[in-house]
């Protein structure tokens, strides 16, 4: 059982294919090919999804800049632009015009984007400070990022060679996480950040009941059993007909922000209340049939 991180530049460089190796050799592992091979690449889970005809925000991903250009000529804005790795909205950005649009293109498919956005993380130390969420120390540590990059970006080249966009989905004041773990869900609402379209990485969170609706848990059920995941965590946003739309996946959460959930579905979508451990549900189904 390895819980590999996205911003760790080693586990990047192998993890996945270490754990897929000792899985042929024929031992169980976690998370297994099924559930991690698209972890954090968010252009591998746009053909996931779309190979499942899973409701996925309109998602597109260009490979050459005329196409690009041609597209961007050709569509309305505005648009999302998001590299295809990072979590709590990373490289994530509002696109305005399509003059925006092709600035990121020209990016895109010249020196390319940086794996560490030093201005954003300020801008987030800082939002996170002004909210009571973070200290003056870490607003320090943001403005010393401006100068000296993580371990992580300097060990990896510039995400360059293509461009991935997905359609903005208006109206949408927060996201909806849902797990899925051994044939159990738990949730939480995100709200935006103020003045912002994000919800990843907010910190402002809802944990009541009522806050979840049970057509989006039963999706996420669903999806699971479709893709063959171990652990799915789903983001979800509502289109104008309040349909679920499916953003992202990853096999990975930081499980303290769950800790306030008041309980959890099963498949049967009956609601058990009161609290649980999902770390204790992977180590369960590990143990099934070892």
């Amino acid at each position: 059982m390895w819980h590999h991180h996205h911003g760790d530049y080693k586990d990047v460089l192998f993890a996945r294919q270490l754990l897929y190796s000792v899985e042929k050799s024929g031992k169980k592992t976690f998370p297994d090919y099924k559930t991690s091979w698209h972890f954090n690449d968010k252009v591998g889970q746009k053909y996931l999804f779309e190979a499942i005809n899973a409701p996925l925000v309109p998602s597109y991903v260009f490979y050459t800049k005329k196409s690009a250009l041609e597209w961007i000529n050709n569509t309305s804005f505005p648009k999302v632009f998001k590299l295809r790795g990072g979590a709590g909205s990373e490289h994530v950005r509002m696109v305005r015009s399509a003059a925006q649009a092709k600035k990121i293109v020209t990016t895109a498919f010249n020196k390319g984007f940086a794996q560490f956005n030093r201005v954003g993380y300020l801008k987030e130390r800082f939002r996170r400070y002004r909210e009571g969420k973070d200290t003056y120390i870490g607003v320090m540590k943001g403005i010393g990022r401006l100068f000296l990059s993580t371990e992580y970006a300097h060990m990896q080249n510039h995400e360059k060679g293509y461009v991935y966009f997905q359609d903005y989905i208006p109206y949408n004041s927060c996201d909806i996480r849902v797990i899925v773990v051994n044939k159990k869900a738990f949730a939480i609402k995100r709200l935006v950040r103020t003045n912002d379209f994000r919800a990843s990485g907010s910190g402002n969170i809802l944990y009541e009941r009522n806050n979840f609706p049970l057509s989006t848990i039963e999706l996420a059920f669903t999806l699971t059993d479709k893709i063959k995941s171990q652990c799915a965590a789903y983001d979800f946003v509502y289109d104008a007909d309040n349909n679920p739309l499916v953003v992202e996946v990853s096999y990975g959460f930081s499980h303290t922000g769950y800790e306030p959930c008041v309980g959890y579905w099963d498949t049967t979508l009956e609601f058990h209340e009161g609290s649980f451990n999902p770390l204790h549900w992977m180590v369960e189904m590990m143990m099934m049939d070892a």
